[in-house]
């Protein structure tokens, strides 16, 4: 190879390598802010929502939750309130398929809570809420932190936060209710979820696949297990049990239903105690 032409080739290669290419970066954001007074107060809307957890949203019906949002640097409470709306749309919500980005909660109308800041700069919230209101004895809580952006709405679905447990209540012997030494009763109760939708067999919250039972307690002391059936026309699960002699539980005796599902970590308790009497003797012939 002659000298000419490997120095032709040698300017060839220099020419190329040097010659700028054009630019191929990608944006940091796919629209840039509108309003450039960037200093001043920007409007944030922020949207909650509270759900059952593998449920619906908590609405009216459950007297809906609370929710708190709070300045994690100063402790203020920026805002409060009380969720507003219905449980949602159960065919939307628990049998509908969808992708992981597609909103879950508000395809269809549904309770949530909102709220709207005006914010000078990236502020970190801690979002907590609480309930079934109407329920204290089952109520629960949950919180989550998250930065609100300055002019950044979160809106669709919000932030939402999941409520675990059951309402297990006991309808039948009342609470407080006087019960008869060596009388056979039924004990009847009721058990939904936090969202309100009742716990049955063959139902969206299947009760085959939680174990729901109940308990006769003397004091802290378990005295049976029983076996609760479900009664369709009640809509509510049963057992007969023989209340102790009085000289047996002089304080009473407690009954204790649990509802308990740990493969989607849902829990309830519901418990109601009762005084004991002496057994009914039949009157004296004359």
């Amino acid at each position: 190879m002659s000298l000419a032409i490997a120095t032709a080739r040698l300017l060839l290669l220099c020419c190329t390598v040097l010659t700028p290419l054009p630019c191929l970066a990608i944006p940091a954001e796919g629209e840039p802010f509108s309003d450039l007074r960037l200093n001043d107060p920007q409007p944030t809307t922020i949207l909650v929502r509270v759900v059952g957890h593998g449920a619906m949203v908590l609405g009216r019906e459950v007297g809906s939750a609370r929710v708190t949002i709070t300045d994690v640097g100063t402790k203020q409470i920026l805002a409060t309130g009380i969720q507003q709306g219905e449980a949602g749309d159960q065919n939307q919500i628990m049998r509908t398929p969808r992708l992981m980005e597609e909103p879950h909660y508000s395809s269809r109308p549904a309770a949530t809570f909102t709220a709207t800041f005006d914010l000078l700069h990236p502020t970190l919230v801690e979002v907590t809420a609480e309930g079934p209101l109407a329920y204290p004895a089952s109520s629960q809580r949950a919180s989550t932190t998250v930065w609100l952006v300055p002019g950044q709405d979160m809106t669709n679905d919000g932030i939402v936060l999941h409520l675990y447990g059951y309402i297990v209540q006991i309808e039948y012997p009342q609470s407080g209710e006087p019960l008869i030494a060596k009388d056979d009763v039924i004990l009847r109760a009721v058990v939904r979820t936090l969202s309100g939708a009742l716990v049955r067999p063959h139902g969206d919250w299947d009760s085959r696949k939680i174990h729901i039972y109940g308990e006769l307690m003397i004091g802290e002391r378990v005295l049976e297990r029983l076996q609760l059936f479900y009664n369709n026309d009640r809509s509510s699960f049963e057992a007969p049990f023989f209340v102790p002699l009085s000289n047996d539980a002089p304080d009473g005796i407690t009954l204790r239903v649990v509802a308990a599902d740990p493969s989607s970590g849902n829990f309830g308790v519901g418990k109601a105690k009762y005084p004991v009497l002496t057994e009914r003797l039949p009157p004296k012939k004359p």
